[in-house]
């Protein structure tokens, strides 16, 4: 009868601890409530400190993107524009400056789009990644400590 109300004060302080592990945990080796609280904070602090990535957020995909797709703008407006010898060759300089630089700022647009969605991608993945490690090492943290952890 002693086992049960321990049993329930580990499932209620394991929610209550770490609410992103929705896990159950079982001390198996006779842990009294005061170890098991012990227990579960200093493994969820273990885990806090094995998810801190190492790497920076991405950044600049929109910046980059904008670039790349400037770049390819203006000279996919020349190649362009070279096509067309006969035509491009009496067109006044002004006017071929200004065609490049509107086909620039169209492709930039488009790169910053393209550059921010890979960016949200990147960072998605490593909020991921960050998350199935500290929920790895919190498990095992616990499992090491003498607790059965079920999900």
């Amino acid at each position: 009868m002693s086992r049960l109300p321990s049993i329930s004060l580990c499932v209620a302080a394991s929610l209550v601890c770490a609410p992103v592990w929705a896990e159950t945990v079982v001390p198996m080796k006779g842990q009294n409530s005061q170890q098991i609280q012990l227990d579960i904070n200093d493994c969820h602090n273990v885990a806090a400190s094995q998810s801190a990535s190492t790497q920076p957020p991405p950044s600049g995909g929109r910046l980059r993107g904008a670039a790349v797709g400037g770049a390819a703008g203006a000279a996919g407006a020349q190649v362009r524009g070279n096509q067309h010898d006969e035509l491009y060759d009496r067109v006044n300089e002004d006017v071929k400056q200004n065609y490049r630089q509107n086909r620039a700022k169209e492709t930039a647009a488009a790169g910053a789009v393209v550059g921010g969605a890979r960016q949200r991608q990147e960072r998605r993945a490593q909020q991921k990644t960050s998350s199935t490690t500290s929920s790895t090492a919190y498990t095992s943290c616990l499992q090491g400590r003498g607790y059965q952890v079920t999900p």
